[in-house]
């Protein structure tokens, strides 16, 4: 039950963070956008962490020991730094830009903005499914596998692929086009991540080199 609260409390301060990023820029509560994201974003993310706090409590406690303080490598605690600042970025920007009026958006782009943070939140989630290490750091555990079926079969990071759908998503949603300007930092953050995360895992995952060899990619078939 302890678990169940933390995850239900971490789940709220996460929407209240969120709220106060995009409600105080955009000064305003009168920003329907707004309340749809965050409505799609609260609904898709906290059925699966109440499922994992009440049957896979191991899974639930390796996403939430999260944040900088949190990674043990250097390159990591600047990567989630980064990641965080370029989110944090996006949601006052894009709150700004509602507030100014930089950008119209249309309301059927919006709503594609919302089925992509939806879809790609989701899938990310799904991803923990297939893989219970997928852990907020990086780490490697002593009876840890290499995963190599399902999405892991057809890239080596599936949840930082779908991580990338639902932050393109997140300023369409929003309602701003100016918003976008901040997923180029984020995707360079998240490729630092990545390549430290493969030095690691190359070292320290029995089996990982020999995954490497059979699937390619690491975010986007064909491309990296």
């Amino acid at each position: 039950m302890k678990l169940l609260f933390q995850a239900v409390a971490a789940s709220l301060f996460g929407l209240v963070l969120f709220g106060v990023l995009v409600f105080w820029p955009a000064g305003t509560f009168d920003y329907w956008q707004a309340w749809v994201f965050l409505a799609v974003f609260g609904a898709v993310s906290f059925g699966p962490s109440m499922y994992w706090a009440l049957r896979r409590p191991e899974v639930l406690q390796r996403r939430m020991h999260a944040g900088p303080m949190a990674e043990t490598r250097p390159a990591q605690k600047v990567a989630t730094v980064g990641i965080t600042a370029t989110v944090v970025a996006l949601l006052v920007v894009s709150a700004l830009d509602h507030r100014f009026g930089w950008s119209q958006v249309p309301t059927p782009v919006v709503v594609v903005g919302d089925v992509l943070v939806a879809v790609g939140l989701g899938m990310a989630m799904m991803v923990v499914n297939q893989n219970n290490y997928a852990a907020s750091t990086i780490t490697v555990e002593a009876d840890q596998p290499v995963i190599s079926t399902g999405l892991y079969g057809i890239v080596r990071h599936p949840m930082y692929a779908f991580a990338l759908i639902m932050i393109a998503g997140m300023p369409l949603a929003l309602g701003s086009y100016w918003g976008m300007v901040t997923t180029v930092p984020a995707v360079a953050v998240l490729a630092l991540r990545i390549d430290d995360e493969e030095k690691m895992l190359r070292q320290e995952l029995t089996g990982y080199r020999d995954y490497t060899q059979k699937v390619h990619y690491r975010l986007l078939p064909y491309v990296w």
